[in-house]
């Protein structure tokens, strides 16, 4: 603490416009404490960018549903950053959007898949197809991000308390540089405790 003079104490205290009852001494080593914590806890931080994922599947929102769902088949994930023209991010899609629009989940596909296999005739769908909608009717806007100096501790509180399974990490102008996924930290703790 030796860019710390007794001075600057005494100008600190003056600056408070109040009585505080502690001496110069107690008073440093209060910063001492202080800034022994501030070390520690800095010390444990570790910033989104240094665990995410900077290669990013990315998707338009003027794509369709069946579309995503073959990309996110073969890229064996379970959603992906919606975004602009200027890899700005407008939203995310995923599995659970692309699935609540099958005609499976809400009318039993099933039932009309069989029929049409025996010749029978389908009924029309009132529903459109995954073919027919686009990213933009189902995916969720606007996407929770991360910006790439946030604390993983702070990631993992969203994920759990939003129960999602991602954040696309952003700069300060909005567009994607990566991805935090759970299993990013996941894959991060396993490494600590071993």
């Amino acid at each position: 603490m030796d860019w710390i003079e007794d001075e600057d104490l005494r100008e600190a205290l003056k600056e408070m416009k109040t009585y505080v009852d502690i001496t110069e001494d107690d008073l440093k080593r209060i910063f001492n404490l202080a800034l022994e914590h501030a070390r520690r806890r800095l010390s444990k931080k570790i910033a989104v960018k240094d665990l995410m994922t900077e290669k990013v599947i990315t998707v338009r929102e003027d794509m369709t549903l069946d579309k995503i769902a073959e990309i996110l088949s073969e890229n064996r994930i379970s959603g992906a950053p919606v975004v602009d023209l200027q890899n700005r991010v407008i939203g995310i899609i995923t599995e659970a959007d692309i699935i609540s629009q099958t005609e499976t989940v809400k009318t039993g596909a099933f039932r009309e898949l069989l029929r049409h296999l025996m010749g029978e005739p389908v009924p029309k769908k009132s529903k459109k197809s995954l073919s027919e909608l686009k990213v933009k009717d189902v995916m969720t806007a606007p996407a929770i991000t991360a910006s790439p100096d946030t604390d993983i501790r702070e990631v993992a509180r969203i994920l759990d308390e939003k129960r999602i399974k991602r954040l696309p990490v952003v700069d300060e102008d909005g567009k994607l540089i990566g991805i935090i996924s759970r299993q990013d930290i996941v894959r991060f703790l396993s490494h600590e405790s071993s």
